[in-house]
């Protein structure tokens, strides 16, 4: 029987932060899957990005076997942004959103450059900031068919992984406004069904060859198989400040899809629900967060979000202990006690009488924590 190996890939995107102003001066990508970084700063230095570069070739960014060495290798990078951040007298934040920088006075992020012809201003105000986890499914077939079952848990999972209620200094009213900015997007959102990776593939390549897309690099599902590398990759997270959050998010997609492959080699398949329905539940998870209720298809009733985030770790909890992330995934329950950072910032907000300042204090003070 075929065993998926289950590697975890980790890409991350940081803010760069005037320390003074607190404004967004530009932002860092690192790519665990592979060795590339990515820098981008409103005023081009290219010795600071060649500096960064080499710290995040000296962390040592390939794909981890499980999520302890994932750990090492995020602190380990983490570490050396955070020094070349106090060299070069800037901070690092990590959150879906700046609470108030305007898009306007930014530069457009590199990964956007390329559909600027496309979409012009939706893309010019792309300052939104992802956690994008690779899950190693080597399979093409399983693959698709874990990404058509999981589709219907990600939007209990974007609850926990919520960083963006604010936008150009306004509270949204969401707890995550990145998936409102990314969903403007073509080819993202919560993916169709497909019938087998020849049916996806066949997808692919009605697009390109209609010069919709150059390449499936430019397919940006929330969960979908990587265009190279044997792995699912899901983006629907915001990025998250505190790491033990990431880990947590992280390892809770590994055991789920471990899950959906243990179900599958046991001939009891989860449910497969139509893409519209899943948006629904996708909906609260943007709006309320955990602060809402879901709806349990299965029964068609509304569950509170909470209680059925606790039932999807009790039913993965075989797959945590196999994989050895059950540390990990325990942090959900701190999230679920605690809020998730979209609660936090809010409450920060609120305390410091609706200063955004001292939000982004509060970023920053969670990205260095690294202790």
């Amino acid at each position: 029987m075929y065993h998926p190996s289950f590697t975890i890939g980790i890409k991350e995107e940081y803010q760069l932060i005037d320390p003074e102003s607190l404004e967004l001066v530009g932002y860092v990508t690192q790519l665990m899957a592979r060795n590339k970084i990515v820098v981008q700063e409103r005023h081009s230095d290219v010795n600071f990005a060649k500096h960064v570069e080499k710290a995040a070739l000296e962390a040592d960014t390939h794909a981890s076997a499980d999520i302890k060495e994932a750990c090492e290798r995020l602190l380990r990078l983490r570490g050396a942004l955070l020094e070349l951040a106090d060299a070069h007298n800037f901070k690092l934040a990590a959150a879906g959103t700046h609470p108030f920088s305007s898009w306007e006075k930014a530069s457009l992020l590199g990964r956007y450059r390329t559909v600027a012809d496309d979409v012009q201003m939706i893309a010019r105000r792309m300052l939104a900031f992802g956690l994008h986890v690779y899950i190693g499914v080597e399979d093409r077939e399983l693959a698709v068919d874990v990404m058509n079952t999981m589709r219907y848990l990600l939007p209990h999972i974007l609850s926990l992984a919520t960083s963006s209620p604010f936008w150009s200094g306004r509270n949204t009213g969401l707890k995550t406004y990145r998936t409102v900015l990314m969903d403007a997007l073509p080819r993202t959102g919560i993916p169709g069904q497909f019938n087998g990776y020849r049916e996806y593939r066949s997808y692919v390549d009605t697009l390109i060859r209609t010069n919709s897309i150059p390449d499936s690099g430019r397919i940006w599902y929330d969960i979908l198989p990587h265009d190279r590398f044997p792995a699912l990759v899901i983006r629907i997270c915001d990025m998250l400040p505190n790491y033990r959050d990431i880990l947590a998010v992280t390892a809770l997609l590994q055991a789920t899809a471990a899950w959906m492959v243990d179900l599958r080699q046991r001939n009891m398949s989860f449910r497969i629900y139509e893409r519209t329905l899943i948006g629904e539940n996708k909906w609260r998870a943007v709006r309320y967060g955990l602060d809402g209720n879901m709806i349990d298809f299965g029964i068609e009733q509304e569950v509170p979000t909470r209680d059925l985030i606790r039932e999807l770790l009790d039913l993965v909890a075989p797959m945590a202990k196999r994989l050895n992330c059950e540390d990990e995934i325990a942090h959900v329950n701190t999230i679920l006690e605690r809020g998730t950072n979209a609660d936090q910032q809010l409450r920060v907000w609120r305390e410091a009488d609706e200063d955004y300042n001292a939000v982004v204090d509060f970023i920053i003070k969670e990205t260095e924590d690294i202790s």
